[in-house]
C-alpha cells in the first residue's frame, strides 16, 4: 500500500483527527444508546412513539439542519454552549469536541435501532429464571442481559464509529473546516477536491477513508451474525 505512505503530514492530521473524533463520538454515545434502546425496547409508557421519532430524527433531517441546530444551542452563545463554557469552560463551537458531539448526534441513531434489536432479541424467560434464583436486578443485567445482547451492543458502536467517520454536513456546519482542529476526513477531502491540483491527494483519504468505514462496516455485520448464532443455539 504504498498510497500510505505517500500521506502528508497534513493528510495524516486529518487521519487521525477523524479517527479520534469517531472514537469519542462512539464512547459518548454508547451509554445514551444503550439507556435509550432499553427504554424503547422494555418500556411501555406514553409517549414513547414520540422518543422513538426524536431519536431517529437525526437520520430524517438533513445533516446540515442538525448541524446548524447544533450551532443555535451549544454554540458561544446558545444556551447550552453558554452556561457549559460558563461553569465547566467546555467550547464545543468550532473545537474538535463540537466533531465529536456532531457525530454522536448523527451516529445515535443507527446504535441505538442495532442495539434495541439485540434487546428485543434477548431471551426474557432467562432473566426471569435469575430473579427467581435469587439475582438482584443489577446482577441479572451484569449476568444475564448483557451476556446476551453484547454483540448487538457491540455492532451498534461499531456502526455508530463508521457514520462517525464519515460524517460531513453536520460536523462542517457545526465546526467548520479548520485543519489541524475540525478538519476530518470528509472535511478535507472536500477542501481538496475544490483546489487545483488536489485530486491525488483527495484520492488517497478517500482510499483510506474507505478502509476504515467499510472495515468498521464489516465487523458490524459480523457481529451481528455472531449474535443471531447464538440466539438460534
Amino acid at each position: 500500500m504504498s498510497w500510505i505512505s505517500a500521506l502528508t503530514p497534513e493528510e495524516w492530521d486529518a487521519l487521525r483527527l477523524s479517527l479520534r473524533v469517531a472514537l469519542a463520538a462512539s464512547l459518548a454515545s454508547l451509554p445514551v444508546a444503550l439507556a435509550l434502546a432499553f427504554l424503547l425496547a422494555r418500556g411501555r409508557f406514553a409517549g414513547k412513539a414520540l422518543l422513538d421519532g426524536l431519536v431517529l430524527l437525526p437520520l430524517i433531517l438533513p445533516p446540515v439542519v442538525t448541524g446548524y441546530a447544533l450551532l443555535i444551542l451549544f454554540g458561544r452563545r446558545g444556551p447550552i454552549g453558554a452556561f457549559l463554557e460558563e461553569q465547566f469552560g467546555l467550547v464545543f463551537a468550532f473545537r474538535w469536541t463540537g466533531a465529536a458531539l456532531a457525530c454522536a448526534v448523527m451516529g445515535l441513531p443507527l446504535m441505538v435501532r442495532t442495539m434495541r434489536l439485540a434487546i428485543e432479541a434477548a431471551d426474557r424467560r432467562l432473566e426471569a429464571a435469575a430473579s427467581t434464583l435469587g439475582a438482584d436486578p443489577a446482577q441479572v443485567f451484569l449476568r444475564v442481559t448483557l451476556p446476551l445482547i453484547w454483540p448487538g451492543a457491540l455492532a451498534g458502536f461499531v456502526l455508530g464509529f463508521a457514520k462517525a467517520m464519515g460524517e460531513f454536513g453536520a460536523t462542517i456546519t457545526f465546526v467548520a473546516n479548520i485543519p489541524g482542529e475540525t478538519q476530518t476526513l470528509p472535511s478535507a477531502i472536500y477542501a481538496l477536491v475544490q483546489t487545483p491540483g488536489g485530486d491525488a491527494a483527495a484520492l488517497r483519504l478517500t482510499i483510506a477513508s474507505v478502509i476504515v468505514s467499510l472495515g468498521a462496516v464489516l465487523l458490524s455485520e459480523w457481529l451481528a451474525r455472531r449474535a443471531a448464532r447464538g440466539k438460534e443455539g
